[in-house]
């Protein structure tokens, strides 16, 4: 794979959706038995394909339901294809839902070691990069202070300080810059800036199509699961964007 990051090769997904409607699962548990629960499929993604080296930056655009997050989860490891093989290198920080595994009783101290663990850090590691996280997250007044009582800003700043200052080579990003105000915003596009820099592979969800062009060096264009365009974020986004306004 030399300093390829990430591959996905012809990769599908189909879910089956349920045709009838079961409000209890004493219904549902029937139907089963008496062979009576119907699926329609629906394919999420049909053939997608594309390569990212090592610092490389991708954006992904489409309107909702076009299967940006999904094609996101399955490079993640949070699923897998139907169809297809995806193949990635290093380690993975996935910022799908930030903040999605906090322990809400513990302070954002606690947290950063309880998420650092999960991720393979030891104690050390995760000691020296603290205050770093802290300061990032701006939130060093409220370190010893239990998440439950956070705004949903905080916590979320948090979950993308942990998830960029401890080092992985592959950044997974979901509308993770929609949180906090243009300054914080700003911050963190920087940062994400830096980790490319540094070699770490970014693929990145947004509906701004100025933060695509501001982070990403290529872009993929999905429209209802298949791909639309594929090229230089440039040009992707600008083609994107001039379909939304002759709609």
């Amino acid at each position: 794979m030399s300093d390829l990051s990430v591959r996905v090769e012809d990769v599908s997904m189909m879910f089956n959706l349920s045709r009838k409607k079961e409000e209890r699962f004493k219904e549902y548990f029937i139907n089963l038995i008496k062979g009576e629960l119907f699926f329609d499929e629906f394919w999420a993604l049909q053939h997608i394909s594309f390569e990212l080296r090592q610092g490389e930056s991708m954006g992904f655009v489409g309107l909702n339901g076009s299967g940006k997050s999904t094609l996101l989860k399955l490079i993640s490891g949070i699923m897998k294809p139907t169809k297809g093989k995806i193949t990635t290198k290093g380690s993975i920080a996935p910022l799908i839902e930030l903040g999605g595994g906090f322990d809400r009783d513990l302070t954002a101290i606690e947290n950063i070691y309880l998420t650092g663990a999960m991720h393979g850090h030891n104690k050390q590691f995760l000691r020296s990069r603290v205050e770093e996280i802290l300061d990032f997250a701006e939130l060093q007044e409220f370190a010893n202070v239990p998440l439950r009582n956070y705004s949903s800003g905080m916590i979320s700043r948090l979950g993308f300080a942990i998830a960029t200052l401890v080092e992985a080579d592959i950044l997974i990003a979901d509308e993770v810059l929609s949180v906090g105000d243009a300054r914080f915003r700003k911050k963190c596009e920087d940062r994400m800036q830096s980790l490319m820099k540094e070699g770490t592979t970014i693929l990145f969800v947004s509906h701004s199509v100025e933060q695509v062009r501001k982070v990403c060096q290529k872009a993929l264009w999905l429209e209802k699961g298949q791909m639309k365009m594929i090229g230089s974020a440039v040009d992707v986004t600008n083609a994107y964007s001039r379909s939304l306004r002759e709609k």
